[in-house]
């Protein structure tokens, strides 16, 4: 390569991470398909230096929420000082990509978005320490992997309108759940789950079907967290309309999950 093509190349680069985390601060637009962008200052609030892979693959329906999603995640990691990758490309699964990342953030994921050999490199890099971060539809994510079923905890059978319900607060004293409070009103479209995951998780909120149209599951956890080998991993069902990812209630619910899967140092 000539040092002229070089020079080039490397400038482009440099505009890419530039411009994703431009992006990311001012929130005017999405982060670009397989960018990154380079963590924030040491001294920046909850430095932690957490490297996070956001994957937004869709092969069934895709929420329009993605965009709004990929841009909360994005001002979290310049907020935090994380190292911030976004991906639809499934080649990212392989062992040396995925030890790159403290945490993966499945984002409204729906549909078979891996193959076999992705698929062992995920469920090997979750169960040596890596962090599972499942976000709405990701529990309409690869019906047909027994593992990742477990791993996400409950998968989607359907959902009635989207309304306002009341969310109850189980474990007040987890990062992505101990800024809420008790009892609380949040309007969203509520996921019935093929199985109820309360007796192989940590139920961190439930929703009271008796306040809303469209319950089928009496006891109705709707966020999550557990242990899988010695990674961790969190669901929420929540996160369907844009307007949650600049809401505080959701806001706080999400980067505290971040936090908390992170692969531990």
């Amino acid at each position: 390569m000539s040092s002229a093509v070089a020079t080039r190349t490397l400038l482009a680069c440099f505009l890419l991470v530039w411009t994703a985390s431009s992006l990311a601060c001012s929130g005017s637009g999405p982060v670009p398909l397989d960018a990154s962008f380079a963590d924030a200052p040491s001294d920046s609030p909850g430095s932690q230096n957490t490297r996070v892979l956001v994957f937004t693959r869709t092969l069934a329906y895709r929420h329009e929420s993605i965009a709004d999603g990929v841009a909360l995640i994005s001002r979290l990691a310049v907020a935090n000082g994380w190292r911030l990758t976004r991906t639809e490309e499934p080649a990212t699964f392989n062992d040396a990509s995925l030890a790159e990342f403290d945490v993966t953030v499945w984002l409204s994921t729906t549909g078979d978005v891996l193959e076999e050999e992705q698929q062992a490199a995920f469920q090997r890099y979750v169960e040596s320490g890596g962090g599972f971060v499942g976000v709405h539809a990701a529990s309409d994510t690869e019906y047909d992997w027994p593992w990742y079923a477990s791993l996400v905890g409950a998968q989607f059978s359907d959902h009635p309108a989207i309304q306002t319900a009341t969310l109850n607060v189980e474990d007040a004293t987890h990062p992505a759940s101990a800024h809420l409070a008790t009892t609380f009103s949040w309007e969203d479209e509520w996921y019935n789950f093929r199985e109820n995951p309360r007796a192989h998780v940590d139920v961190l909120l439930s929703v009271d079907e008796s306040s809303y149209a469209g319950g089928t599951m009496g006891d109705h956890p709707i966020a999550w967290t557990h242990s899988v080998g010695q990674g961790r991993a969190f669901y929420t069902a929540l996160g369907h309309s844009a307007d949650a990812y600049t809401d505080p209630t959701f806001v706080g619910h999400l980067e505290g999950a971040i936090g908390w899967a992170r692969r531990a140092p």
